[in-house]
């Protein structure tokens, strides 16, 4: 217990506690629905690449002010009501001595791929000295940010599998596959190793002072339900178990998901994230009560113009309408080539529509 008779751990109200973004987590009545947006801090904005110029990508998520800062620029311009802590799923992986990088054009790159028994002494667990730089970044984030959270973020097991398997990105995940289907022990012992990684990374972020974590399974869906359900959910479920009592609101997204959804939300999330293709009130039959969803504006509507950006995203607040909680979000990733100046106007027009 800790001195103000509450559990080791356990997440008091700060700040950020009354914000937009985590009431609606809370499923809790908003004064707007709160907006933020996948990748919104990085390659869309020109004050990201001047910052980043001559750095590696990898070697920019381990220096605390450069992650500090550009986690902050599009809270600067665009107003959102959350921050996302600046990272990249393999930056866990980099930290325990796993020989990846990230190759412009490319996407992460594992120079020697497990695929073996043996190969899993390789994961071995992650320390909070491995990710220094983490707490450094959120405790300079958390002071300059005042009431509005910071997310922490990381990948969950499934793709940091594919790509530790595959070597690289896939869109087959023919080799990750085998292992799944044709070695289920080795596939469950990888994964739960990965969970346990994944859930020592999401801990030292909450712990810096994180207000809520997002676990990004980026390419569950190619996986069948019962696959999902047997060889997939218990490691999720595994992270979202150990992060449950910081009381910190938990959000999980996949993209191409839209038949698991109901299973991602019982995995443990709090918050479940919806890609584009499935309209939020199907979302909401198909997770079902007690959950939050967050989504989902197709990223590409933003290259159509103001009009159109304001039909869409119409749409998605009608969709809405009659959830418990929503938080506003693309259906994706920002775009690298995505107008800045339309996604700042997009978080103003969900503001004044959505304003009670």
């Amino acid at each position: 217990m800790s001195a103000n008779g509450s559990p080791a751990g356990q997440q008091q109200p700060t700040a950020t506690y009354d914000s937009a973004f985590l009431k609606a987590c809370r499923r809790e009545p908003v004064p707007h629905t709160p907006v933020w947006f996948m990748r919104q801090a990085g390659r869309s904005l020109p004050e990201y690449h001047k910052v980043r110029e001559g750095v590696p990508m990898l070697e920019s998520c381990t220096r605390p002010e450069l992650i500090a800062e550009i986690t902050l620029q599009p809270v600067r311009r665009h107003r959102v009501d959350a921050a996302i802590y600046f990272s990249d799923i393999v930056v866990p992986l980099k930290a325990i001595g796993i020989d990846v990088d990230i190759k412009p054009g490319v996407g992460p790159v594992v120079a020697d791929p497990i695929r073996t028994r043996a190969d899993l002494a390789r994961l071995r667990d992650l320390t909070p000295e491995d990710v220094s730089f983490v707490t450094e970044a959120v405790g300079l984030l958390t002071a300059e940010l005042g009431a509005t959270p910071l997310i922490g973020f990381a990948g969950a097991p499934f793709t940091l599998a594919s790509y530790l398997i595959e070597g690289g990105p896939s869109r087959t995940y023919e080799n990750a596959k085998a292992i799944m289907y044709g070695d289920p022990e080795l596939w469950a012992d990888l994964l739960d190793r990965l969970a346990d990684i994944t859930a020592a990374f999401l801990k030292v972020q909450i712990e810096a002072g994180a207000s809520a974590v997002q676990l990004f399974d980026s390419w569950a869906g190619a996986l069948a339900p019962a696959d999902y359900r047997r060889s997939v959910l218990p490691a999720s479920a595994k992270i979202f178990d150990a992060v449950s009592g910081y009381g910190v609101p938990r959000i999980h997204f996949g993209v191409g998901t839209g038949e698991l959804l109901g299973l991602m939300g019982e995995a443990g999330a709090d918050v479940v994230g919806v890609d584009y293709r499935v309209p939020l009130d199907e979302a909401a039959r198909r997770v079902g009560p007690g959950k939050a969803l967050q989504g989902n504006l197709d990223p590409a509507v933003l290259f159509a113009g103001t009009e159109a950006v304001e039909t869409k995203a119409r749409e998605v607040l009608d969709a809405a309408a009659g959830l418990e909680g929503h938080v506003f979000n693309l259906g994706h990733g920002v775009m690298p080539s995505t107008d800045p100046d339309a996604l700042t106007r997009l978080v103003e027009y969900v503001h004044t529509q959505s304003a009670r």
